[in-house]
């Protein structure tokens, strides 16, 4: 029995990581952040088929695993990668599968001609101020904390987790920019004032596998983001010098090195069995993705922190721009549900809670 990717999903790490080495510098991800746009980096995924991944071949997509997507999406964190990856390519292709019938879309985000937002929250926890309300096709209220501030349409999930498509373009949509501190994401306030909503599907089943997938590819673009905060932290240990001799020389130094590595390692294997029970394990699929999401979001915290605090009073400044990858996680630690809120959830579906 082998453990480890296989030689196909390796080469797919290894072109994805040449092409975002290339294609997105940090100064790329600083220009996003100072108000660019994504557009050159998403077209140049696509063809490499990252847009593709989860799509049928029938469809004009590749119709690889799950799996495949967490390994893209570490490498997408590794780089903090400004990209509609999460929504476009992973969450709505996901559902549109399962959903049946969107056979023409389905093949515009495989060509990465499409790009389809996520406004899931309302479903998840609903807000006080916050609801989604779908009446005679109309949808009316307000979703928070959309993603992907560029995309064509959205896929917006009432109450009751029915899953619509909205177009960005309905005169009966409205989209307002919101500030949070990961300027490598972007997401915007949905009021709905009676848009056309296409109903893609009303069973829960749907739903629950779109938002599993969602928060896999979180924790593995976590695990991505972490790992290179680690390498950037060892790196600079080697270099920066005190008394003479570089500060990885130092017991206490080392410790913190060695402690982000231990902590970080066995994460990559949870990863990977989430995304791998995804496709495989059905019935365990949900309870392994709200644990991944909760553990991988508490142990990149803790990395991130220590990274920072390696590097001393360097890691705080524009310089280095360690901030990417620092707030990356912490906005990933929140999306779809923090630690505590998807901790429950799995003591719920354990049967641990009421």
């Amino acid at each position: 029995m082998q453990f480890g990717l296989s030689e196909e999903q390796v080469l797919l790490q290894d072109n994805v990581g040449r092409f975002l080495d290339d294609h997105v510098p940090l100064d790329r991800v600083r220009a996003y952040a100072d108000g660019g746009d994504d557009a050159d980096i998403w077209a140049g995924l696509a063809e490499l088929g990252v847009a593709a991944l989860l799509i049928p071949e029938a469809q004009g997509g590749i119709g690889m695993t799950p799996l495949d997507a967490a390994i893209v999406a570490e490498s997408l964190g590794a780089h903090v990668t400004p990209a509609p990856f999460l929504g476009s390519a992973v969450m709505a292709p996901t559902a549109l599968v399962a959903a049946g019938g969107h056979d023409e879309l389905l093949a515009d985000l495989a060509a990465g001609g499409q790009r389809v937002g996520i406004a899931l929250g309302e479903a998840i926890k609903r807000r006080n101020d916050a609801s989604v309300d779908v009446r005679d096709g109309k949808i009316f209220g307000k979703s928070l904390f959309a993603f992907d501030a560029d995309a064509h349409q959205y896929l917006v999930a009432d109450q009751t987790q029915h899953l619509y498509l909205v177009s960005a373009s309905d005169p009966g949509l409205e989209r307002t920019p919101l500030t949070t501190v990961d300027k490598t994401q972007r997401t915007v306030q949905l009021t709905y004032q009676g848009a056309e909503a296409t109903l893609v599907s009303s069973d829960k089943r749907v739903f629950e596998q779109t938002l599993d997938i969602g928060r896999v590819m979180l924790a593995a673009d976590s695990l991505g983001a972490a790992q290179n905060m680690l390498n950037q932290a060892v790196e600079y240990a080697k270099q920066r010098e005190q008394f003479n001799r570089p500060i990885a020389s130092f017991q206490a130094v080392k410790h913190m090195c060695a402690e982000m590595a231990a902590s970080l390692e066995p994460c990559r294997s949870m990863v990977w069995f989430a995304g791998h029970a995804l496709a495989e394990l059905p019935a365990e699929a949900r309870v392994t993705a709200c644990h991944t999401k909760a553990h991988l979001a508490e142990v990149c915290k803790g990395v991130a922190k220590t990274a920072t605090e390696v590097h001393g009073g360097m890691g705080f400044t524009d310089l280095l721009g360690l901030h990417y990858w620092f707030k990356r996680i912490g906005a990933n630690r929140q999306w779809l549900g923090a630690p505590e809120f998807v901790r429950q959830e799995a003591a719920i579906l354990q049967g641990l809670l009421d």
